[in-house]
């Protein structure tokens, strides 16, 4: 009787739907944290994630999932290079069974959940190269079958947890390239160094927690931090390339940081051992030499000194001076003086070579280049990051006039101040290496160039690329009617406009140094005597540079809702394409990216006409920014009202204006 009441409550169970084995159960919850993590990621620009849907097949099935075999778990998480942008969903806690989380290469950003410390049987946690920051939770260290850790390239900040050093299983941790302060958690020793940094990694908890109690670490990498103090001695069996790029006192270490970024004063640096040459300064002191010698060694030097003298005031005067008829060579120009005023650049922060080499990882991080000039990305102590562009010449090549053009430049970008412009934060001029750098704030959403022509249209939904279009035109106003003298791009594209986490746009005047070479060659001619900025650039020549940045923003415009190149082979020239279905009203939705919807009529009839204003054929006729950004702001609504009624992925970009 038993039997068959149990069996019925079995059929019924079945029958209702509600009936679920053990495995099954627990994959259910499994697919409620997936589920969880697509809703936290807020573009898949390649649709990796097309497939995570439950109507749609099995979940072992879908991308970058893979469960067991045996008990139908998922075990591994890969969504590596997958261009995902978005936060890490904390209910990735409830993949017990989890193995391996992989989320390497892409843009996911905000903080590490904490949550991830209760996988008990995580092996492998790979969040590297992404722009993930705030602290390490702590909660890691609860990891205890972890075999890898790598967070290396992010922004993370704070201190290298303590309890770390209870992953007796750890093989391999990579903890480079971020903003981690305080000690590296060695032996007693070596924390003791530090302990106005952080006493409490000494008794965490009441555990005796450092890295000397790894047994099986191999691989290891703190560099290109801010960590402090000296490398514990149980890890001096790692390269030495493994600490480079901080702020450590030890002389096992090599290239660190100056003492001016890590923050020390500069005494304290040298008696730290930040420069090398004090703390071996005691072994190698010269014995006093006996004051007899020192008074011959002075007489001799004097003695010397007079017989120089003399000798080369006699030739001077037996060979008077000829002057030759001034005749123009191919290299006239490398021996004209010009005197430039050293106050010109008082009010500009000035970097040491050094200092720039250590915040851009030894210059490997390329990304950007010309024929005249590459750009860097570094990060600096407790500071933004920075893109420095470095100029391609030799120091025989640069002559004064380059100079002169290069501290005009300079104090020209120094005045820029506006929320879409890039803020030059300073420069490097230096002989030995010959280095002649500008250092800017860097908008780590790449360039508007890269949205429009390598990501997915969706990525560029129609308000952002009508908040980018007011920025960029907010900000040409700004440089061109509210600065005097004005300022204009030598190249104004969609290369040259940066963005930010919200999509705003930065405009980065980095073909400046084309310019300066270009100036070199084609005013060279004209120098003479003493030189200002008004004298290097004309008002004419100054209202015409205006005057394209006007058609370039026409051009961008068309390109920003076409996704159009402004020349391509194939296709011909943009504005030629473009010009039909602008003299034709009932045309100008075939100018509109195919991709793109929730497009606004109205905001594409002014987008049009202010196309046909900058891109008139006579540059007398195209209206002054002024007017331009005046027509923009006043026709289109990109308030926080407006994206909230008329567009789904609204709430994901205030969350992004608000971070």
């Amino acid at each position: 009787m038993r039997s068959t009441g149990l069996q019925f409550l079995v059929l019924l169970a079945i029958h209702g739907g509600v009936f679920f084995f053990p495995s099954e159960s627990l994959l259910h919850e499994e697919v409620s944290a997936l589920m969880a993590l697509k809703r936290d990621i807020l573009e898949d620009p390649l649709a990796v994630l097309s497939d995570w849907n439950t109507l749609a097949g099995e979940p072992c099935s879908w991308f970058g999932v893979v469960c067991s075999k045996a008990q139908n778990h998922v075990v591994t998480l890969n969504l590596s290079r997958s261009s995902l942008k978005g936060f890490i969903s904390p209910e990735l806690a409830l993949l017990s069974s989890l193995q391996e989380i992989i989320l390497n290469n892409n843009l996911f950003f905000g903080t590490i959940p904490k949550q991830i410390g209760m996988l008990k049987n995580l092996a492998v946690l790979d969040l590297s190269v992404n722009r993930l920051s705030g602290p390490i939770p702590t909660e890691l260290g609860n990891l205890t079958s972890i075999t890898k850790i790598n967070l290396h390239y992010n922004g993370l900040t704070g201190y290298i947890p303590a309890e770390f050093g209870k992953l007796l299983n750890l093989v391999e941790l990579r903890l480079d390239r971020n903003r981690l302060i305080g000690p590296i958690p060695g032996d007693i020793s070596s924390v003791c160094t530090c302990r106005l940094h952080n006493l409490s990694m000494l008794h965490n908890n009441g555990n005796d927690t450092h890295f000397c109690h790894f047994p099986r670490l191999k691989i290891g990498d703190f560099s290109y931090n801010f960590l402090v103090g000296n490398i514990p001695s149980c890890l001096k069996y790692l390269p030495r390339s493994s600490f480079q790029g901080n702020c450590l006192q030890d002389e096992y270490t090599l290239l660190q940081r100056t003492p001016q970024i890590c923050g020390f004063p500069k005494r304290q640096g040298a008696a730290n051992g930040t420069s090398r040459q004090s703390s071996k300064e005691p072994k190698h002191r010269k014995l006093q030499q006996p004051k007899w010698l020192l008074i011959l060694e002075g007489c001799t030097m004097s003695l010397f000194s007079i017989t120089v003298v003399a000798t080369v005031y006699i030739k001077c005067k037996r060979k008077p001076y000829i002057q030759l008829p001034w005749r123009r060579n191919t290299n006239w120009r490398d021996h004209i003086t010009i005197s430039i005023d050293g106050e010109m650049l008082k009010d500009v922060s000035s970097f040491s070579r050094e200092e720039l080499e250590l915040a851009c990882e030894d210059f490997s991080n390329i990304i950007g280049s010309s024929p005249d000039s590459v750009v860097y990305k570094g990060t600096m102590m407790n500071g933004p990051e920075i893109a420095v562009i470095s100029l391609c010449i030799l120091k025989d090549q640069w002559t004064d006039y380059l100079e002169l053009y290069f501290h005009n430049k300079l104090v020209d970008m120094a005045r820029l101040n506006h929320e879409n412009t890039a803020k030059l934060l300073g420069y490097c001029k230096q002989n030995n290496p010959f280095s002649r750098m500008l250092v800017f704030d860097y908008a780590s959403n790449g360039t508007l160039y890269e949205h429009l022509h390598y990501g997915e249209g969706c990525q560029l939904s129609w308000f952002r690329r009508m908040k980018i279009s007011l920025g960029i035109a907010s900000s040409l106003r700004y440089l061109h009617t509210e600065l005097h003298p004005p300022f204009s791009l030598s190249e104004l594209n969609s290369g040259a406009v940066y963005l930010t986490e919200d999509f705003t746009p930065k405009l980065v005047d980095f073909d400046s140094w084309q310019m300066v070479l270009s100036k070199s060659e084609n005013n060279s001619d004209q120098i003479s005597g003493g030189y200002s900025f008004n004298s290097l650039v004309g008002s004419s020549e100054r209202q015409l540079d205006i005057q394209c940045n006007t058609y370039s923003f026409g051009v961008l415009l068309l390109e920003i809702i076409s996704r159009r190149h402004p020349f391509c082979k194939e296709r011909g020239c943009l504005v030629d394409w473009a010009a039909e279905y602008l003299q034709n009203p009932d045309e100008i939705g075939k100018l509109v990216d195919p991709e793109l919807k929730d497009v606004k009529v109205d905001d594409l009839a002014i987008i049009c006409s202010v196309v046909s204003l900058c891109i008139d054929p006579d540059p007398s006729r195209r209206p002054s920014m002024q007017i331009i950004a005046a027509v923009l702001e006043n026709g289109i609504d990109i308030s926080a009202a407006a994206i909230l009624k008329d567009s789904p992925l609204a709430w994901a970009d205030l969350a992004l204006a608000s971070l």
